[in-house]
């Protein structure tokens, strides 16, 4: 028997303002779910490289150090020592007319911080599209449905009938809009603020990281974690 109601029913009577807001709709579903997936592989593949830094202080020397955090450019971690290292070497070559008006301290970190600048960046990359479709997808469904039931209404009233038959289907037809926009916005909200916070507590290791090596890189030793502000020299492996 075919399905009298329900969304094949609606796109087939529906006219092209109907089906564009199908199509937008659709649309907003995929490219927010595909953000989501692909932002959440990368948070967890993070979370998993901020999990080896403790390795990198138990290490003989900044090479195995780099090579106990991980290969790869979109290492975090690995890119902040990188960054770090290389700033240190290159105030220690400038001339000393030059690195006078800047101390290694203040030189280290600029470029730490551009370094985690950089990743903030990377991290909330994609997220303005989930903010977006939160924002706008239920007045989109919203729409097809007042545009639904201006339609309904007109049959109904060209037809000359307005019994609750007549009615219920092609209003509850239209409503249908608003619950498709709600359906594609609420996974948006909540993966746009699941992001948001991960990326807060990983950008909160990547600093604690950061203040250490540059205690490393300023003074050749680590600043101590439990807080008494001591420093301790990279353990051997």
């Amino acid at each position: 028997m075919n399905n009298e109601f329900g969304l094949l029913h609606v796109w087939a009577q529906g006219d092209w303002v109907t089906r564009s807001v199908f199509g937008a709709l659709l649309l907003m579903s995929v490219a927010s779910w595909v953000v989501i997936v692909l932002k959440a592989l990368g948070l967890m593949r993070t979370q998993r490289q901020a999990a080896r830094v403790e390795g990198f202080w138990h290490s003989s020397d900044i090479a195995e150090g780099l090579a106990k955090l991980g290969t790869g450019e979109a290492n975090p971690f690995r890119a902040l020592a990188i960054e770090g290292r290389e700033a240190a070497a290159h105030h220690r070559a400038t001339q000393a007319q030059l690195h006078d008006s800047l101390d290694v301290s203040d030189w280290i970190s600029r470029a730490l911080q551009g370094s985690i600048d950089a990743t903030a960046s990377r991290l909330q990359a994609g997220l303005a599209v989930l903010a977006s479709v939160g924002s706008t997808a239920p007045f989109v469904g919203l729409f097809g449905t007042v545009w639904g039931i201006y339609h309904a209404l007109m049959k109904i009233g060209a037809a000359g009938q307005a019994s609750i038959d007549q009615v219920a289907g092609p209003i509850g037809e239209a409503l249908i809009m608003t619950a498709l926009g709600l359906a594609v916005a609420i996974p948006a909200v909540l993966g746009y603020n699941a992001l948001v916070r991960g990326n807060k507590t990983l950008l909160m290791r990547l600093g604690r990281f950061a203040h250490d090596l540059h205690a490393y890189y300023v003074t050749g030793s680590r600043v101590n974690g439990s807080g008494d502000g001591k420093v301790v020299a990279m353990k051997k492996a």
